[in-house]
């Protein structure tokens, strides 16, 4: 079964987008710079983006992201190549099983 890694929204800015979740809710900052965040709740990850940067989205583990086109490395690890449904979202398909500080 595939697995949903996480869910990237759109913020004006990073920095007070991570101070507004960690005051209303119990997260653990996994990684933040200027352009994106990346907090873990207990059960999925949210990623904070600025639009112009990285595209909102949803990340989706499959142990065959190959089939969707050339994966590029990031530099926390993991692989992935983002796709459009035909719905108009942004759908970034991970290679299930690289480190990305989680089991798989």
């Amino acid at each position: 079964m595939d697995r949903l890694h996480h869910v990237a929204i759109a913020v004006p800015e990073i920095a007070p987008a991570v101070a507004w979740y960690r005051g209303q809710f119990q997260v653990e900052i996994v990684y933040q710079d200027a352009t994106w965040a990346l907090l873990r709740f207990a059960n999925i990850d949210l990623a904070l983006v600025v639009p112009d940067q990285h595209p909102p989205h949803m990340a989706i583990e499959r142990p065959d992201a190959t089939r969707f086109g050339t994966l590029k490395t990031h530099r926390d690890g993991t692989a992935s190549v983002y796709v459009d449904d035909p719905f108009g979202n942004v759908i970034e398909i991970m290679q299930a099983g690289l480190p990305d500080g989680r089991s798989p």
